[in-house]
């Protein structure tokens, strides 16, 4: 029996591991979908760059530091290249979640950051900067030893790719077109379904994100992680488009969308350590927080966020930790506990912030002395898809050629969609 149940402990794993994988399509969708035609190859090609060169670091470096023997409480020091490593299967399950937070920061520098640049960062990220994370929550560090709950990364995986997202993004600057004194332009993306399929797929991923999480086929304790996950979900979804109907007069589709992201974000980290009720409450929360966060961050910070990723990742991200002191079960604030697991949780989350801000920066400010980190106007208004690649995700000059044997011009129109014009005026 014992055997048994190991074989379909490491089973579920290796499907929530292949479920988690699979977000990295998911991701592409998203931040395809939610940008312009003319960079739609070069962020496909980041995030494929991104799963196979953060699944090589991870195995030489990045385990190693997040899951070896712990040094002083902040770094592990063996296992490089799994040596010694006996446990392959928890390792893929980490190396996916690894290339995750990587691809946060995609979709934040989307249309205008060289892809050498990205990869460079993306190398930092899956060897350094989110192995530590890991290692201070998952791997025995100081923040494990004072208390620190992160069930599946609220903060490990998801804060730690935004704040480096949301230092990237306003170190390379807004694209061309997004700011025009005080007006803030809306830059519209060129294909929604797509989007929407993204989140569909995230949305399925992530019960492989929190449920493998689990690392084991619990009867007791898979079944309500998934709950938590689909509810809170939900409630994100229907917070953000009430929420928006309120606001703004109307349903925002990105909005709700990355409502469902956000609900997901904030679930997961205490997806085993709420009520289901609780985990409505926190998607609802969270839907709401990540709306007012993408106008912030638009209009008063003036970062530029194609996809919301610092919305949907970081704040949502730092609500869902900071909302295990008050809907935790076994001694939140709502069910007679103190203050302490809230205490615990808000020092974590500044950490977090503190190491992958100042990491991040430092990273980057060394990558620019090695190449550029944004492209050039030129080539940010030809599109990165020839710049970058010499090529395109669409080729539309069949479809649209008349009689008279000539290109009609309207793929080049739909290529500038944005550059030139707002597409709902000022935000």
């Amino acid at each position: 029996m014992e055997a048994v149940q190991s074989s379909v402990d490491m089973l579920w794993v290796m499907l929530g591991a292949m479920l988690v994988f699979f977000m990295h399509a998911g991701f592409a969708m998203v931040e395809t979908g939610f940008t312009r035609s003319k960079n739609t190859l070069n962020i496909l090609m980041k995030n494929m760059i991104t799963i196979s060169l953060g699944s090589i670091l991870y195995f030489i470096v990045g385990y190693a530091l997040m899951f070896g023997p712990s040094s002083f409480g902040l770094i592990g020091t063996e296992g490089f290249a799994l040596s010694g490593v006996t446990d392959i299967g928890f390792f893929v399950f980490q190396a996916v979640f690894a290339a995750t937070c990587a691809t946060i920061i995609s979709g934040a520098v989307a249309e205008r950051m060289h892809l050498t640049a990205y990869i460079l960062l993306t190398v930092a990220m899956t060897a350094i900067i989110y192995p530590i994370v890991g290692h201070w929550v998952w791997g025995g560090g100081w923040l494990s030893e004072i208390g620190f709950i992160d069930f599946a990364g609220s903060t490990v995986v998801h804060l730690t790719g935004a704040v480096a997202a949301f230092i990237a993004a306003w170190k390379i600057g807004p694209r061309l077109g997004k700011y025009s004194g005080k007006t803030v332009n809306t830059i519209p993306g060129h294909s929604l379904p797509l989007g929407a399929l993204g989140v569909f797929i995230l949305w399925l991923g992530w019960f492989g994100f929190n449920g493998g999480s689990t690392l084991a086929a619990d009867p007791a304790l898979v079944p309500p992680v998934i709950a938590n996950t689909l509810l809170a979900a939900s409630a994100g979804v229907l917070a953000t488009a009430l929420y928006t109907r309120f606001r703004y007069g109307r349903i925002d589709g990105t909005l709700t969308m990355n409502g469902a992201l956000a609900g997901l974000v904030g679930i997961t980290a205490g997806a085993a350590n709420v009520s289901f009720l609780g985990a409505i409450l926190i998607g609802l929360i969270a839907g709401i927080i990540m709306t007012e966060a993408v106008h912030l961050l638009d209009t008063k910070i003036r970062v530029d966020d194609p996809v919301g990723a610092v919305s949907v990742h970081g704040i949502a991200g730092i609500w869902g930790t900071l909302a295990i002191g008050f809907f935790d079960v076994n001694g939140g604030l709502l069910y007679g506990g103190g203050a302490e697991i809230l205490g615990i949780q808000a020092v974590g989350v500044l950490a977090v912030i503190a190491w992958a801000s100042l990491s991040t920066g430092a990273v980057l400010l060394l990558i620019s002395i090695v190449t550029p980190l944004r492209v050039t106007a030129e080539e940010e208004e030809t599109g990165l898809d020839f710049a970058e690649h010499g090529s395109q995700a669409y080729s539309m000059q069949d479809v649209l050629r008349g009689s008279s044997g000539r290109a009609d011009n309207f793929a080049d129109r739909l290529n500038q969609l944005g550059d030139e014009r707002p597409a709902s005026g000022k935000v």
